[in-house]
């Protein structure tokens, strides 16, 4: 080609000397385009900002959750080795009370285990000058009566202090088993003393179970095992040999009462029948002594005004475990397996 030629060849691109541009991957190419776009970056800031609130905001009730929980058991805890049979510090001399409240049973609030260990503690406290069984109890077991009477007059020879009844509505059949081991005993003119008897109920389902087509398949080792069952027609034998052991322990009631009154028992044909009467009658029959209440009791008797309860109560714990549910199973199983009680 002749140089002299007006037409020039086209002039090649010229190498760079800078390196060749790299392809921005896809996570670095967000924050570029953030950067590039105020509106974007402004949105992606506020959803981090929120995120980041929302996880602050979830590990502070994490805490305070588990806060709470410690809380709680930090409470039952105390409730359980703290609280439970707590009897506030008396100032002085004082009137020790014992609850004796609902059934006499080994299982109740009036059980022997619970009555004798207020008893124990009220004994043993000099401060306590005299103690005080308010009574509101319909009976129940003989055995569990018994336990506690025996238990009153030894703690009474041991330690020389007087122990007082004092009855709010009621003291029948095993409370006033109770009551008579007591120096006195104090009522109100319409509360229901006496009940001085044994019994033991049941039913008996044969005839239903014979309109019902209903068979009755009992095996037994020992002819009198299925005494007094009462899907099995009633047996004279065995029913004159319960009644015999129900008359022994009404001996032993009676004995116990005339021991407890002595001289100022006024018996007759009707006071250990299993009758009951008002206040006023029994001070007239001799099973009871006075009017008067336990205010009464403790300001003109005792002559200790302040009264400290030495009563076991159930604690927070336990009030909450009989509430949801432990009672319950329990009364299905009592009411399987009492099904002749002695009170």
């Amino acid at each position: 080609m002749n140089p002299s030629d007006d037409t020039a060849a086209p002039e090649l691109p010229r190498q760079s000397s800078e390196p060749a541009p790299t392809v921005p991957n896809t996570m670095a190419s967000v924050p570029a385009a953030a950067a590039s776009t105020p509106g974007l970056d402004s949105t992606l800031w506020r959803v981090a900002h929120e995120l980041m609130r929302d996880r602050r905001s979830e590990r502070r009730w994490r805490v305070f959750f588990r806060l709470a929980w410690l809380g709680v058991v930090l409470a039952v805890l105390w409730a359980l080795f703290v609280a439970r049979n707590h009897v506030a510090a008396p100032g002085g001399p004082h009137t020790a009370l014992v609850e004796v409240q609902g059934e006499i049973a080994a299982d109740s609030d009036a059980s022997a285990e619970r009555i004798i260990s207020a008893l124990k503690s009220a004994f043993e406290d000099k401060a306590a000058t005299a103690i005080v069984l308010r009574i509101n109890s319909p009976g129940g077991s003989p055995v569990q009566a018994g336990i506690v009477n025996d238990e009153i007059r030894r703690l009474k020879a041991k330690h020389g202090k007087k122990v007082y009844a004092v009855v709010e509505e009621i003291c029948a059949s095993g409370a006033y088993y109770i009551a008579v081991a007591a120096d006195e005993i104090y009522v109100d003119k319409a509360s229901l003393v006496g009940s001085i008897g044994v019994l033991m109920d049941g039913f008996g389902f044969t005839g239903t179970m014979e309109k019902l087509g209903v068979e009755r398949r009992l095996l037994t080792a020992g002819e009198n095992k299925g005494m007094l069952d009462p899907f099995s027609p009633q047996d004279e034998k065995q029913t004159a040999f319960a009644k015999a052991m129900i008359d022994q322990i009404h001996q032993q009631f009676i004995k116990v009462v005339q021991e407890g009154r002595g001289a100022r028992l006024k018996a007759d044909k009707d006071t250990f029948s299993g009758l009951f009467w008002n206040g006023e009658e029994a001070i007239k029959l001799g099973l009871a002594d006075k009017v008067g209440n336990i205010d009464f009791v403790a300001r003109e008797v005792i002559k200790a005004e302040e009264i400290i309860d030495y009563t076991p109560h159930d604690n927070l714990a336990e009030r909450f475990a009989k509430r949801f549910g432990a009672a319950v199973g329990y009364g299905a199983i009592k009411a399987l397996r009492e099904l002749a009680p002695i009170r």
